[in-house]
């Protein structure tokens, strides 16, 4: 929302998620439910486990962002893929 040019933030609920990703604790402070939280961190943990077990020798960092980089790819892939449907509806 703004307000005469200036960003007012609405105090929302922020919910506190603990989760474990890749064998390392977080907790997600944030507005989602913690199912959702949850479900989000189990499609990490998978897939940097997937990732290191055909690339053996990343480091933690670089498995990362590989793994940012794949989320990213499934991402605007989907993304893509509805815009590709919304043409054909049209």
């Amino acid at each position: 929302m703004t307000n005469g040019g200036l960003l007012v933030e609405e105090e929302r609920e922020k919910r506190r998620t603990s989760v474990t990703i890749y064998n390392q604790q977080y907790t997600i402070v944030g507005e989602e439910s913690s199912e959702q939280v949850e479900a989000i961190a189990t499609l990490i943990d998978r897939k940097m486990k997937d990732l290191k077990d055909h690339n053996p020798y990343l480091d933690s960092t670089k498995l990362a962002v590989l793994t940012a980089i794949n989320i990213g790819n499934d991402y605007l892939t989907l993304l893509k893929k509805l815009e590709d449907e919304k043409k054909d509806e049209d």
